[in-house]
């Protein structure tokens, strides 16, 4: 009786470790594949979740950076709960053939995975792509109209001044000559022509 108590305690300890064996070996979320597209692109995959799956790309490329998100359920897959992270390289594997990691692919697939049911695949359901200089490039705009504006401002002051014109004092020509007049006048008419010039000079001296 002894004997087969602890034959049934040997076999459910068995079964026990054999348990423990089979279950899922999960993948940590947070943890990160880095890789590289066919075009030289590096990228960083992601993964989050536990029975429905996220999976994030973020690449960088000549000066430009793309995104994409993929969801669903691989554990449903018997191959993933076994292994998931032999899943997840086989996709990072996929993804280095494609010179984008996140145009064309709109599901990603895998060969451990390929008779499982359809809601184990990973189906894109965002993307999106900007500059990484964009930010720069705004500050360099804004520099530039504010310089321009300056410039706008120092020429319309320049323009708006009035000239400055020297101050011409006027020639008074006044009595003096009309007495010169006067006295060449009468010189005419009461001396000989040769002395027009000692007679005007003569009378105009008298005239003041």
């Amino acid at each position: 009786m002894k004997s087969f108590a602890l034959l049934f305690l040997v076999v459910i300890c068995g079964m026990g470790g054999l348990g423990q064996k089979l279950k899922p070996k999960k993948r940590s979320n947070g943890e990160e594949i880095n890789f590289r597209t066919k075009t030289k692109d590096v990228c960083t995959m992601s993964m989050s979740g536990d029975e429905e799956m996220k999976l994030r790309i973020e690449c960088k490329s000549q000066g430009m950076s793309y995104w994409c998100e993929f969801t669903g359920k691989p554990s449903v897959c018997r191959a993933f709960r076994n292994n998931p992270k032999i899943y997840w390289n086989q996709i990072a594997m996929e993804l280095r053939k494609l010179p984008h990691a996140c145009e064309s692919t709109q599901v990603l697939k895998t060969t451990m995975c390929q008779k499982a049911p359809t809601e184990a695949l990973m189906k894109q359901i965002a993307a999106g792509m900007e500059p990484e200089d964009l930010a720069n490039q705004d500050k360099s705009v804004q520099k530039t109209s504010t310089s321009m504006r300056g410039a706008g401002k120092s020429s319309v002051k320049k323009i708006g001044q009035p000239p400055i014109l020297p101050l011409i004092k006027p020639t008074q020509h006044g009595q003096g000559s009309e007495n010169e007049t006067e006295a060449m006048k009468l010189a005419r008419e009461h001396c000989w022509e040769s002395l027009h010039g000692f007679c005007s000079y003569i009378i105009g001296i008298f005239r003041g």
